[in-house]
């Protein structure tokens, strides 16, 4: 499996990819956000971007007052930079979004380490799936993606998932990958 923990990755891949680990690069984002233990996350590590896809990195954050301050020493320069956190399902959160060489990023902060937090456990599950699909796979999620569904939902629908799809995909994420690969190959649900 594709090791997430750095960018590395990026500097191979397509060329959003390759434009994305540049970028990163140059603003040394990932080593200015080290001590949150950061995570590239949602579909441009897939390759499962559109145009406007956002570059997701996700925090490890325990203080969110002090991540609110470094965070806008580090990118309140940024175009369209905006910062906030508030309270969800019990748990706080920070979210950070500006624009920078030709990306916009989100930087999401939650007191979870980050590979226990819901949009790694997606990605990789999602990771987990197109490499299991095929070429078929990214075609249909980017297929869906354009039709106006997010990255989940996609998901979901190709693969004929019932309830909701973030939940489902979560279900799948503990699944062993032969399990999961007879799941995919089968055509998910919509074979069941």
């Amino acid at each position: 499996m594709r090791d997430f923990s750095t960018i590395a990755y990026l500097r191979e891949g397509n060329p959003r990819q390759r434009e994305a680990y540049k970028i990163m690069t140059d603003l040394k984002i990932m080593d200015l956000l080290a001590p949150f233990h950061p995570v590239l996350a949602g579909t441009i590590p897939l390759g499962i971007d559109l145009p406007a896809s956002d570059l997701d990195i996700i925090c490890e954050v325990y203080d969110h007052g002090k991540f609110q301050r470094d965070v806008q020493l580090m990118f309140g320069r940024y175009e369209d930079f905006r910062c906030k956190s508030k309270t969800v399902n019990g748990m706080m959160r920070t979210v950070a979004n500006f624009a920078a060489g030709g990306f916009p990023f989100e930087i999401f902060g939650q007191s979870v380490p980050v590979t226990g937090q819901n949009a790694y456990k997606h990605m990789v599950v999602e990771h987990r799936i197109l490499e299991m699909a095929g070429p078929a796979g990214p075609r249909e999620i980017r297929k869906r993606r354009r039709q106006g569904m997010k990255t989940e939902p996609a998901f979901a629908d190709w693969l004929g998932l019932p309830g909701d799809p973030y939940a489902a995909l979560l279900e799948l994420y503990d699944w062993e990958d032969r399990r999961l690969a007879e799941f995919v190959s089968r055509g998910g649900m919509h074979d069941q």
